[in-house]
């Protein structure tokens, strides 16, 4: 799995993170990494920036960052709109969300280390998958 630097200090965090038991910050770490190798996979094709930029002209998408104002959620469903990926993907990558909402926000979930490396273990094979794309 190829990642930039950003996406890769993000991971090594998360994996600090989880060191010191700090289950919700790695959730939520590792999800921001995957967030940005999404935005660079999109932005980095001519393809896909093109068809965002012509099928959601309201983004005004030029780069990778401009990714930032939307929300993942819908992100996801235009991706499967454009049919960059599987509805099973997005509802995969949808799953990942909600998990990491349930720890960036006070909530009864109090995830362990195994809840933990797997949610990191799962954003990594997402990543790799799209990498294949």
């Amino acid at each position: 799995m190829k990642l930039n630097i950003k996406q890769d200090k993000l991971f090594r965090e998360a994996l600090q993170c989880v060191e010191h038991a700090l289950y919700r910050s790695a959730h939520v770490t590792s999800f921001a990494a995957l967030m940005d190798f999404i935005h660079e996979w999109i932005a980095n094709d001519a393809y896909r920036i093109s068809a965002i930029q012509t099928n959601y002209t309201a983004w005004n998408i030029e780069q990778a960052s401009d990714f930032r104002n939307q929300k993942d959620h819908t992100l996801f469903e235009v991706m499967k709109k454009q049919d960059f990926i599987t509805n099973g993907t997005m509802k995969a990558l949808q799953g990942l969300l909600a998990k990491r909402n349930e720890c960036a926000h006070p909530d009864d979930y109090e995830p362990g280390i195994n809840d933990t490396l797997g949610y990191l273990d799962e954003t990594m094979k997402r990543i790799a998958a799209l990498q294949k794309k």
